[in-house]
């Protein structure tokens, strides 16, 4: 498939039935024996734009860009409804996109600042953390309104609810703690000291733990959720940023900005493993579903980097746009797709294996550049049936 620049080149020269032969190439089609009804769209925020990109991932194409507040950042999808939620930090709302017509459905005003919305597994409730006003806007989806508003910490950064949907823990920016909100009785039920500017969170799929990257202190703080307490402080590399819970639940990859490492934390013995040289600048990390591959992109090195995890290496580096961010895989994981921050774009991956997975494989290559809005900054993926729930 041509690449998207070029694309746009040759489109002030070639007729419009000329660009059309080229989009039959086999990068371009839509695969075969895929039910009509069946729909897989990424939905990108453009934080200068004020809108969301819906990129097709059957077709590799930019399909639209819906309007939404001012500076849209965090995305979240619902796991049981068709629907797209957009955190949108200037306008201090949430937009709810309707993933069936791709259409803003509902707008609902939250507090100051919201950078992020994290939903309940059950798909029933929203929650999301107003770093400006020091408190948490509980959505119930089902009224499309706000149901509390609860007093956290001061500068909140993240609200994320447990897989149980009993708990949801707050990383207070500014006080160095984490709020354990009761989501049955909608009030904090404790407030934990942590380390310095905790932002971060990955809460373990049986709900009994929740992990805090603190990039104030190069740390990570281990906390029960049984007993509310910090099991441990764990030192690890330079500005963590980011988690990322490897699938089979027993390892966490955290992303060390200034150190251009990620390190491995044991997720059941709360120990380091180890920390790693990746790329430069890493921010994001993605494990494949078979627990075989962790994707890093390196913020600083625009590069994708694949890291072999039982083998204990880096195997492959991919180039991409310009400041590569947001990363997510498609359904059948034979793209990944990769927000690129500066250049304003979406690189598609072709991330075709090996047999064994730990070897450098020629299929596994840059595909395109999807053009989107300015400053894209978060992606998801909902896969969905129309007419389905």
């Amino acid at each position: 498939m041509p690449s998207a620049t070029l694309l746009r080149q040759l489109q002030r020269y070639l007729p419009a039935t000329l660009l059309l032969l080229l989009c039959l190439l086999p990068a371009c089609r839509q695969r075969p024996d895929i039910d009509p009804a069946y729909h897989e769209f990424a939905y990108i925020s453009n934080g200068k734009s004020d809108s969301v990109s819906v990129i097709d991932t059957l077709t590799l194409r930019n399909i639209k860009a819906i309007p939404v507040g001012k500076n849209p950042t965090g995305v979240a999808d619902n796991a049981v409804r068709n629907e797209i939620y957009v955190a949108n930090t200037e306008s201090n709302n949430v937009s709810i996109i309707d993933a069936e017509r791709n259409e803003v459905a509902a707008t609902i005003g939250v507090h100051r600042a919201p950078y992020y919305v994290s939903v309940s597994l059950d798909g029933r409730r929203a929650y999301v953390a107003n770093s400006g006003s020091s408190n948490v806007s509980v959505i119930d989806l089902d009224k499309r309104a706000v149901i509390a508003t609860i007093t956290v910490g001061n500068s909140p950064g993240l609200a994320k609810v447990s897989p149980d949907g009993r708990v949801v823990a707050v990383s207070n920016r500014a006080s160095d703690t984490v709020s354990l909100i009761d989501t049955q009785k909608l009030k904090v039920r404790s407030t934990v000291p942590v380390c310095a500017q905790p932002q971060d969170l990955v809460i373990l799929r049986d709900s009994s733990h929740v992990f805090v990257a603190c990039p104030g202190s190069n740390q990570l703080a281990s906390i029960d959720l049984k007993t509310d307490r910090v099991l441990t402080l764990l030192d690890i590399g330079e500005l963590p940023i980011q988690m990322a819970l490897k699938p089979d639940g027993g390892e966490i990859f955290v992303s060390n900005f200034d150190s251009n490492t990620f390190s491995i934390v044991e997720a059941y013995t709360n120990e380091v493993s180890g920390s790693y040289l990746i790329g430069s600048n890493p921010v994001r990390g993605l494990a494949t579903s078979d627990n075989s591959l962790l994707y890093v992109s390196n913020f600083g090195s625009d590069n994708v980097s694949v890291y072999a995890i039982d083998e204990g290496r880096v195997i492959d580096s991919v180039h991409v746009g310009s400041h590569p961010d947001g990363l997510a895989l498609t359904p059948d994981e034979e793209h990944l797709l990769v927000v690129d921050t500066k250049s304003g774009d979406v690189a598609v991956v072709r991330t075709t294996k090996t047999r064994d997975n730990s070897k450098i494989s020629a299929a596994r290559a840059l595909v395109t550049l999807i053009p989107v809005g300015n400053q894209p900054n978060d992606i998801v993926i909902k896969a969905f049936k129309s007419g389905a729930k």
